[in-house]
């Protein structure tokens, strides 16, 4: 059975799904033993959560067909042997996605008209995102990720990925002509070179190869995406590289190290290191905007002027609380206001899920952020474009 990461893609396939009913299961799970002997008996017992909320809520459905796929990861005993922090499995009649999560999310079974895909954007918001260029003198890695995880981005086969690739005919000349070096300004000047020794056509071939890497990562990675870079490699090699880069999206701060000689989670670590600070000043400077603007009446947090914003494409971004929801079960008719649900309970839909992915659709940014970080009370807090 395929069991990926979180990514974009995933996601906007979940958010794009219209069949009902859409079930969405999350719980943590473990990576050692004893603890990872109860995770199973945890899903099976949500499984039966699922199979109750599905025959209430949705009585004419297929439920054997719509649960096979959930009763099969059930079997699959290596998924429950290599387990991670996080599991979440998502289902329809048409869909069916086994997520392994790099951070623990609490237990949650929803069944609704779509997929509740919250706990995935929070792990995919934005301003967390960012890639790692893995570099050494002769070949590159490109990574995606965030606080929680890396996945090494699979390059395209017309992609530079080593020296040899990037400089082919060119590569190790003995004997240099005239050439032209752009500076970060963008200004070149003729760099006249003889019949150099080793070291130096060794050099020459660095700063060729890593200006071609600059500019391949940034037309087809970092300006399509818009989210920072980070350069992952030795301490002598950040110094040439900043030369000849012209990636405006490229972090100050770097990582001294040889990608090759660590792990996957050593360098998540590391990256996450030198994000962090950007990430929280990106908080900070989103809730001080928000505080500015709803002043003027361009924000808001509450649950009625944010919907009726959102429907006609007003809301430039929106901020969600980190696991809070509001459900419509426990929507209070006299005063029109929502209160948090008991989450044992199945049938739930969460509005705050529902006005993110509402938001999405209509072209604005949606970030999840931590109960500390929140400029409100409500769970939610939104920026108008007008």
């Amino acid at each position: 059975m395929p069991i990926q990461s979180v990514t974009q893609e995933v996601l906007n396939k979940l958010l794009s799904a219209t069949e009902a009913p859409c079930i969405s299961l999350y719980m943590p799970t473990h990576r050692t033993h004893p603890e990872n002997k109860q995770d199973l008996i945890r899903y099976k017992n949500l499984v039966k959560q699922v199979r109750e909320s599905v025959t209430e809520k949705y009585p004419t459905a297929n439920i054997d067909k719509l649960l096979e796929p959930f009763e099969a990861l059930a079997m699959d005993h290596e998924y429950w042997n290599h387990a991670s922090n996080g599991l979440a499995v998502l289902g329809s009649s048409e869909h069916f996605e086994v997520i392994r999560m790099q951070l623990p999310v609490e237990a949650l079974v929803m069944v609704a008209d779509s997929f509740h895909t919250k706990p995935l954007r929070n792990i995919l918001q934005s301003i967390d995102r960012y890639h790692v260029l893995a570099l050494t003198q002769d070949a590159i890695q490109l990574y995606e990720g965030n606080r929680y995880s890396l996945h090494e981005i699979d390059l395209p086969d017309d992609f530079p990925k080593t020296m040899e690739a990037a400089l082919g005919k060119e590569l190790t000349e003995k004997h240099s002509t005239v050439a032209s070096y752009g500076g970060v300004s963008g200004n070149s000047t003729n760099m006249h070179h003889g019949q150099g020794g080793k070291k130096e056509e060794v050099d020459n071939d660095a700063e060729r190869f890593f200006r071609v890497i600059s500019n391949a990562v940034y037309e087809r990675y970092s300006n399509p995406e818009g989210i920072p870079l980070i350069l992952a490699t030795l301490p002598e090699h950040h110094f040439l590289y900043k030369q000849v880069d012209k990636n405006p999206f490229l972090l100050p701060k770097g990582i001294d190290i040889n990608p090759q000689a660590v792990s996957i989670e050593k360098l998540t670590e590391l990256s996450w290191e030198v994000m962090q600070p950007v990430y929280l000043k990106k908080l900070e400077t989103l809730a001080e905007k928000y505080n500015q603007v709803k002043s003027k009446g361009l924000g808001s947090d509450s649950m009625d002027e944010v919907l009726e914003a959102a429907e006609a494409g007003r809301v430039e971004t929106i901020l969600l609380e980190t696991h809070r929801v509001i459900a419509d079960r426990l929507r209070n008719k006299v005063t029109g206001t929502y209160e948090m649900a008991d989450l044992t309970q199945p049938l739930l839909v969460d509005h705050l899920d529902e006005l993110g992915e509402l938001v999405h659709k209509m072209g604005g940014s949606v970030v999840v952020v931590p109960k500390d970080q929140m400029p409100s009370q409500t769970g939610l807090a939104a920026i108008f474009r007008y």
